[in-house]
Parts: structure tokens; sequence; C-alpha cells
């Protein structure tokens, strides 16, 4: 893939108040829009885009459906204006209620690797993304110890394979499911996306 005029940035997000750390470091065109951001994070991260979510820099607040004058569109703000040198943090909240919280630090603002194929590439991570509706992070680390201490935590190992599916899973296989995390298969999933054409304030690139 040609880069043009096209400038990359290499990130990494990490889920707060999580042990074992979950994070996971990609790259988009450092002028994609924050909305476009937000898909990218949902794909990596491995969530279901089924909750309100937001982004603040500083003391800035940047969402899907602004509702107060300290808020803004995260659609007509790019990146790059907000993330400009390197170690540069952005936070992103993804549902309100269960409260998860991300920071993505940026890593490398002239980042170029010739083999790429689409916009965006995940190169590597850490761990499985929790379940959604599982109670925030305090909640998921009580079904951590329960996946790997089921007899003594019981009801919550047993509610954790209900929410995934896995009733019928080997305690091994449900283990290592917890730390099972697949660059390949998410690039799959994000060369689906680069190709998607829905209407946006800003377009997805520049030059491209």
């Amino acid at each position: 893939m040609e880069k043009g005029m096209n400038t990359f940035y290499q990130l990494k997000i990490t889920l707060n108040n999580i042990e074992p750390v979950i994070w996971r470091r990609f790259v988009v065109p450092a002028n994609l829009s924050l909305d476009r951001l937000h898909d990218v994070v949902q794909i990596v991260m491995g969530w279901e885009d089924s909750h309100l979510h937001h982004f603040k820099f500083k003391k800035q607040i940047f969402s899907e459906s602004p509702e107060s004058i300290k808020e803004e569109d995260e659609a007509g703000v790019r990146l790059n204006t907000l993330l400009k040198s390197r170690g540069n943090k952005l936070a992103y909240l993804y549902d309100f209620g269960d409260g998860w919280e991300h920071e993505i630090v940026l890593e490398d603002k002239n980042y170029f690797y010739d083999e790429m194929l689409t916009p965006f590439e995940c190169i590597e991570g850490l761990m499985a993304c929790p379940p959604e509706e599982c109670g925030g992070p305090s909640g998921y680390m009580r079904i951590l110890r329960a996946v790997f201490d089921p007899q003594n935590n019981e009801e919550d190992y047993e509610s954790f394979l209900e929410m995934t599916g896995l009733t019928d899973a080997h305690e091994t296989d449900v283990q290592s499911l917890v730390f099972q995390y697949d660059p390949g298969a998410v690039n799959a999933v994000l060369a689906l996306y680069a190709r998607w054409s829905r209407d946006r304030e800003l377009p997805l690139v520049d030059d491209y």
C-alpha cells in the first residue's frame, strides 16, 4: 500500500483496572476522525459496539451525540489535531454503566510498513476482551478468579460459561480462551471495515 501524502500513527490501547493487562497495538491514519477511531477501537479490542462511549483529551469530551456545551461532536475531529507528539494520550470510555476505561497512547507518529494492505492494522495484543454486561472491571476480575479456581467460585464460573456459550468446554479450554487474541482475525475484520462505504462528516483520509 502506498502511503502517498498520508501519515500513519502507531497507537497502543490499554484497558484500565484489569490484571493481567489487556492491550492492543495498532495502526491508523494520523488524520482519522474520532468517530472512525471509535469503530477501529471496537474491532481491535473485541467489543460489540452496543453501548455509549466518549473520548476525552485533557478536559475536552468528544462524543457521538453531544448533549452539553462541554462536549464536541467526535465526527468532526481528526486524531492528529489532538495527539501531536509521541507519548500523547487520549482517554476512551465505553459503556457508561460498566465503565470500561481505556488509555490510548501515541507510540509512533511516522509509522511505515510497506506490506500494509489497508489503512488499518492490528500489530499485536494480549488477552481476550471481557464479555459485555459482565459488571465492568470488578465483575471481570471476579470472573478471572473463577476461571482459574472454579471449585471455589462455582457461581461466577457458571455465569461466565453462560455468558460466553462455553457450557460444555473443559476448564483448560476456558482458561486458554481468556488469554487468546488473534491479530490476523482482527485484521480480516479491519479489511472489511476499510471497504465500507459509509457517509461521514469527514472522508476517511485526504489522499488515498
